[in-house]
């Protein structure tokens, strides 16, 4: 009983930290970037080279502040 707590506990936690954060991988590393709304859309972004100008077209994440992430990276 006490072990099926402390799963349903880590699985909960796991999907609000997925809820709550994107997960975008760039070239060299991994940034998470806080969401601006509860929403499993776009949670693991891929930004490795040409992709980048893509991901600049969608709103949520530019709110979110993938474009200052970009920047940080350059």
């Amino acid at each position: 009983m006490k072990k099926s707590v402390i799963a349903i506990v880590l699985v909960a936690a796991a999907g609000y930290f997925l809820l709550g954060y994107h997960i975008i991988l760039l070239d060299d590393t991994v940034t998470f970037i806080k969401k601006t709304g509860l929403r499993y859309e776009d949670t693991f972004v891929d930004a490795r080279g040409a992709k980048k100008l893509t991901l600049l077209s969608k709103p949520e994440l530019i709110d979110a502040g993938l474009r200052d992430a970009l920047r940080e990276m350059e």
